[in-house]
């Protein structure tokens, strides 16, 4: 099994984006065997960081990712300097969403069932990623992703990660009711299973609230990290579970 699956979108050549997955290579011990790329889901932290370094070997980045405390918020990063190479150690910024225009920056997030989302802009001059859980994607997160571009949204291209998938993953009302609460027509990416219970299309979800920001052309959203289990971790499935990363950069 591959390390990393590419993304499916007709990206500009410079732009590279992809999603780790599950196996190919790593040091992680069960459960988080075996590319565990997360550092707070209580995985052997050494093990964690060597899964790191091969991952950048594996793919030759042009720079350590700059990875993000996640907090499932809406607060986007701007990663644009000329020191593209130099990562502090513990410099984790606070955010679910970056974006850069400088080449060699890479940009990461991590996400075991949350929707991860890359954006590009047309002409390969800009990119962003964002985590976008089931709260995220209610607070805006994507369109506050959308908002930080310097690229026009009608000018930017979308690629949907692997995620959880809209014919296992179940939510109770307060979830349908915070979507529809913004919008009733989220409600056509909701249904019912049990009393109290339904069914959700993250990537419907997610498709809707790009469109509204005016983010048109949007790709991907074909798997299911929970029903995946050979290939994704899934924190639904699993409770304790490892982490995938999703990384872009623009090509030096």
């Amino acid at each position: 099994m591959s390390a990393w699956i590419d993304a499916d979108w007709p990206a500009p050549p410079r732009i590279r984006a992809l999603t780790t997955t599950r196996h190919g290579f790593g040091v992680s011990r069960p459960p988080f065997d075996h590319l565990d790329l997360g550092l707070r889901n209580g995985d052997d932290v050494e093990l964690v960081q060597e899964n790191r370094r091969l991952l950048e070997r594996a793919l030759e980045l042009p720079s350590s990712p700059r990875w993000l405390r996640q907090v499932h918020g809406v607060d986007v990063v701007r990663f644009d300097d000329a020191t593209v190479g130099v990562v502090v150690a513990d410099s984790e910024r606070q955010a679910d969403a970056s974006v850069t225009s400088t080449p060699g920056v890479v940009l990461a997030i991590l996400t075991a069932d949350c929707l991860p989302m890359v954006l590009a802009a047309r002409d390969g001059s800009e990119i962003a990623v964002a985590h976008a859980g089931w709260k995220g994607l209610a607070a805006g997160v994507l369109e506050a992703t959308v908002a930080s571009m310097q690229a026009s949204p009608d000018r930017c291209i979308a690629w949907l990660g692997p995620a959880a998938g809209p014919q296992v993953y179940e939510i109770g009302a307060d979830v349908r009711d915070a979507f529809i609460a913004h919008d009733p027509r989220a409600g056509a990416a909701f249904a019912a299973t049990r009393p109290g219970h339904w069914l959700v299309d993250l990537y419907a979800l997610a498709r809707q609230r790009l469109a509204d920001a005016g983010v048109h052309e949007v790709h991907g959203g074909s798997h299911c990290t929970i029903s995946e289990p050979e290939s994704f971790f899934s924190h639904r499935r699993d409770r304790n579970s490892g982490r995938m990363a999703t990384l872009a950069w623009i090509e030096p």
